[in-house]
């Protein structure tokens, strides 16, 4: 594995370049792409992140060049010398990737890659009218709660019916007006690639804080068993069963602070930890540490599972 340098506060993307180097399935499909026709390459994300993806995979033994990728976020309004969030940055790359190749097919291919289908029911109070809505998700945003939580505990939360009443009531077609309701969501289809955002930050009378609580997460995780009620009556994926391969870890406070990363490297398996330019062995153990609860140490914020258990992932082939 190879370090990467901070430069002017790149952090946060430095971190992100490990879990899509990484996340091997990616770097696949980009190197399918030709990018000849290709203009102004500078600014061109998809073409520079191809180009870091390869650059990190050679001569180990010094930091890789990324300066040319951290140049074309920074002209499309990622800006370097500012504090930003991780989970937005990688959605803002995932759309800039989406929206910067000239080839569609494999820019829909890397939407796929990452894409959570899910159904918004949302049934009238009053009428017991319903009103149902498909769309997706790149990434799975998590409330967490201030005592001791768990991501399957998360997932429960997050495919749980909401009541919306009040300033939340929702118009409803039938009655002509808003009513109360009720919302729940679905899932469609699960990705390859799954996305976990553990959102630690909270807003309050326009201060922000983190917090820092312990939430555990499993090594591997099967969906038809931890969320099976959260499946669509159209759901019809066999193999629910995932495996982390990389963890986005947040040190610090919400207005200051340091992303470092866990990552799983394919041909070995084995965990590393990376801290800008230092990248050093890990184990399961240490990932764990950063389940939170502790205020000296860095906490997962964002989480990366692939599909397949840790025996299929270690054959990596690419499929839908």
């Amino acid at each position: 594995m190879r370090g990467l340098s901070n430069h002017q506060l790149s952090c946060c993307v430095n971190t992100l370049l490990q879990t899509l180097s990484a996340t091997w399935e990616l770097g696949d499909i980009l190197d399918k792409w030709e990018a000849s026709a290709v203009r102004d390459e500078w600014c061109n994300v998809p073409l520079q992140l191809k180009k870091v993806l390869s650059t990190m995979k050679s001569d180990t033994s010094r930091p890789a060049h990324h300066r040319a990728f951290l140049n074309s976020l920074d002209s499309n309004r990622i800006r370097l010398g500012t504090q930003h969030d991780a989970d937005e940055v990688f959605l803002s790359i995932l759309n800039l990737l989406h929206h910067q190749m000239d080839d569609e097919r494999l820019a829909l291919d890397i939407q796929n890659l990452y894409k959570i289908s899910v159904e918004t029911c949302v049934q009238c109070l009053d009428c017991s009218s319903v009103q149902t809505l498909n769309t997706y998700l790149l990434s799975l945003p998590l409330h967490v709660k201030e005592d001791h939580d768990s991501l399957e505990g998360c997932l429960t939360s997050f495919f749980e019916h909401q009541e919306l009443r009040g300033i939340d009531c929702c118009f409803c077609a039938q009655c002509e007006k808003k009513t109360p309701s009720k919302k729940g969501v679905k899932l469609l289809s699960l990705p390859r690639i799954l996305s976990v955002h553990l959102k630690r930050f909270r807003n309050s009378n326009g201060d922000t804080r983190k917090l820092d609580c312990r939430i555990t997460f499993p090594e591997t995780i099967d969906f038809s068993e931890t969320v099976k009620e959260a499946f669509s009556s159209d759901f019809n994926q066999n193999d629910c069963k995932y495996t982390l391969h990389a963890v986005v870890v947040h040190s610090g406070y919400a207005s200051f602070g340091h992303y470092t990363a866990y990552v799983r490297q394919r041909e070995s398996q084995r965990w590393y930890y990376a801290d800008d330019s230092h990248v050093h062995q890990a184990s399961w153990e240490t990932v764990q540490s950063s389940y939170g609860g502790n205020y000296s140490s860095g906490t997962a914020y964002m989480l990366m599972y692939r599909r397949g258990s840790k025996e299929a992932v270690q054959q990596p082939q690419l499929s839908g």
